[in-house]
């Protein structure tokens, strides 16, 4: 209930980069259900082409239970707006302590980027 109802956009994938967590904050940022998500590779599906890579990465070191903090990768939402998103990606293991995927905990930085954008300019 508390990844459901937090303040913050919080996803889950399983150990094959399937969407497997969405919550309320996530789909109120991006556009998508957790209907629309479920299931579907976050990499492939919901991340631009240029970071691709990158953040297929951050998920496979956390796969091998290497936490990655204050990672910036852009996501496009529903709408075809590009949002920046800062994210913080941790292991997640069941009871044996086995992993069983990626819970991510982001943050839009979208408003920040471009409030430092025109900073740099004055």
């Amino acid at each position: 209930r508390l990844i459901v109802t937090a303040n913050a956009p919080i996803f889950g994938v399983d150990t094959n980069g399937r969407v497997n967590v969405w919550n309320q904050c996530a789909m109120r940022l991006v556009g998508y259900s957790s209907e629309e998500v479920m299931g579907h590779s976050l990499v492939q599906e919901f991340i631009t082409e240029d970071y691709k890579a990158a953040v297929q990465t951050v998920l496979d070191q956390a796969l091998q239970g290497a936490e990655t903090e204050n990672f910036e990768f852009p996501l496009i939402t529903k709408n075809g707006v590009r949002i920046e998103v800062l994210l913080n990606a941790t292991t997640r293991r069941d009871e044996q302590g086995n992993v069983i995927g990626v819970v991510g905990i982001g943050q839009d930085i979208t408003a920040r980027l471009a409030q430092e954008r025109e900073y740099s300019k004055l």
